[in-house]
């Protein structure tokens, strides 16, 4: 060992501390010689039947402990928060912060020298590395891996994307209740996260990229025997981290970050993965900021043909090659001496990685886009930054003026988007506000507005759509989502009204509101106070409201950011 064990405090002091600390692990059937001088491994489990990405955790943590055994190691698992996204209420973005709180302290007061944590849905993985970034002991992520493709009358689905195709095809007539009702039963088969690019497989594509998995972690379908063994490898692989006290702040220099930007462009990922990204560097001393991504989004392809931006689904990304080959495809764009968990540098794992699908990964002569898989907009609409996922959006609106049919709320908007009175066309621009950080109670994923009934009779499935709100990864369409600041505390979408002119232009990374300054300062004056939330009177809905940060700078709490 390079430097003494952590453990050795709890477990190898003849006193009478010590002596209690020993017989707890005897209580469980430990033997001395796997409690003394062992590196004492932490299993961080995020399983729970709330959540159905990550119910399939414990089998992978047993394998885990098969691995810390084999290495020389002795297991400790404890359970986290886990956030699963359609189940909780208002959104698991709200409890994020939660998270890593949970997993920073549990890393820190245990008697454990390094840890592996087990991730699934959406934000798992980002609490996940926020904590571990904190806590910064020797640190391996295992994401659950993605679920089996949906398959409905001969048609392969991915979750949620093609859920909400059909949604559309069903208040358009084209498809009976009862056929959207017999897809229930086919779009999920097995446990893991949305086989699509959305949130759970971007955030843990991009954490395999920066090197804190092993190789293949992101990819191989959660059910695959392979992921068993994968689990035991990385038991064995986080012993030995340990021993050479390799701490997770290796893998969190700012050209891992950077790395991990060039693979959420080049999969054309999720826009959520900018908050997280944002949020992570914030528990370090990396910097990068908006301005990274517009710069990287620029010179980078996307090469992963996934929905929603292509057509395919994760597990032809992983059969193909997954993560190694997609970077090896733009190899010239990463930083390649970054070194992985396994110990080997990029370079060399892109070297021996091979490409067994062109169709699924693509090369930089046939892209599924040339550059631009996701922007960010500023302007007088949104000083502070906006987001646009171009990838997955109608390319004749990227440039385009338009009159907005504002709605204060979700319900506002529920209650009136289908009225065959409303005065909208597809030049139109649908504005949702009070949708943010706090106006939203945790900035819920209800950025993917829905086309009016009447538009959708007339065949239309794209119109512009703006708000503050985040929306699932797995959602596409030209939508306008993170507006920063937010409308609840006063930002510019606050004063916005229906018939006002929007302009937004791709090319200037812009996002406006063509307004005069005059007419906006008079509305302001008179701007009316948001209805109050209860929830934000004590408990942690006060903590949350007190010290929550805007979109731009990764929806953290002030007070978990590096010193």
């Amino acid at each position: 060992m390079s430097k003494e064990l952590k453990s050795k405090k709890w477990f190898g002091e003849k006193n009478l501390e010590g002596f209690l600390h020993r017989s707890g692990m005897k209580a469980q059937g430990w033997p001395e010689n796997m409690i003394k001088d062992k590196p004492m491994i932490g299993i961080a489990n995020t399983f729970s039947e709330a959540v159905h990405c990550n119910s399939h955790l414990r089998i992978l943590a047993d394998h885990v402990k098969k691995g810390v055994i084999v290495a020389g190691g002795t297991p400790i698992e404890f359970p986290v928060i886990s956030l699963g996204e359609f189940f909780l209420s208002p959104t698991s973005m709200y409890l994020r912060n939660q998270m890593s709180i949970d997993i920073e302290e549990m890393i820190k007061g245990l008697p454990i020298d390094g840890v592996v944590i087990l991730t699934g849905c959406d934000k798992t993985t980002p609490a996940a590395i926020m904590g571990a970034a904190s806590a910064n002991i020797p640190t391996i992520i295992l994401p659950g891996g993605p679920s089996l493709k949906g398959n409905w009358k001969g048609e392969e689905l991915g979750s949620c994307t093609d859920c909400r195709r059909y949604w559309n095809e069903l208040r358009a007539g084209n498809i009976s209740q009862d056929d959207y009702d017999s897809m229930e039963e086919s779009i999920y088969r097995s446990p893991g996260f949305c086989m699509v690019s959305g949130t759970a497989s971007t955030m843990a594509c991009i954490s395999e990229a920066m090197g804190m998995t092993l190789v293949g972690a992101a990819t191989l379908p959660a059910v695959d025997s392979r992921r068993m063994a994968l689990a035991n490898r990385s038991g064995q692989q986080i012993v030995s981290l340990v021993k050479n006290n390799v701490k997770f702040e290796n893998f969190l220099h700012r050209k891992n970050f950077l790395n991990g930007i060039v693979t959420l462009m080049a999969m054309g990922g999720s826009t959520n993965a900018i908050i997280h990204l944002l949020a992570i560097a914030g528990r370090t001393k990396t910097k990068i900021s908006l301005d990274d991504f517009n710069q990287i989004s620029e010179n980078t392809p996307v090469l992963a043909n996934l929905k929603p931006a292509g057509s395919k689904l994760m597990e032809d990304f992983h059969y193909a090659g997954g993560v190694s080959v997609l970077l090896k495809n733009i190899r010239h764009l990463l930083n390649i001496e970054t070194k992985s968990v396994s110990g080997e540098k990029l370079k060399d794992i892109l070297d021996q990685s091979e490409n067994y699908d062109q169709e699924v990964i693509r090369y930089p002569s046939n892209p599924v886009n040339d550059k631009g898989s996701i922007a960010i907009l500023k302007g007088s609409l949104a000083p502070d930054g906006a987001v646009i996922k171009v990838a997955a959006a109608s390319k004749k609106f990227l440039n385009h003026i338009g009159k907005a049919i504002v709605f204060d709320n979700a319900k506002e908007l529920s209650d009136n988007i289908d009225d065959p009175n409303l005065d909208i066309s597809e030049n139109s621009i649908i504005v949702l506000r009070n949708q943010g950080p706090i106006g939203g109670q945790g900035m819920p994923e209800s950025g993917f507005l829905p086309i009016p009934k009447k538009l959708l009779d007339k065949g239309i499935r794209d119109i512009v759509r703006i708000s503050d709100a985040r929306m699932s990864g797995t959602a596409y369409g030209t939508i306008i989502l993170h507006i920063a600041p937010e409308s609840y505390i006063g930002g510019p979408l606050s004063l916005v009204k229906t018939g006002d002119k929007i302009k937004l232009s791709l090319e200037n990374k812009s996002l406006d509101l063509l307004v005069d300054e005059k007419i906006l300062s008079e509305r302001k004056s008179s701007l009316k106070v948001t209805e109050h939330n209860s929830e934000y009177d004590r408990g942690y809905g006060w903590l949350y409201k007190e010290h929550i940060l805007q979109a731009d700078q990764g929806c953290d709490f002030d007070f978990l950011k590096a010193k």
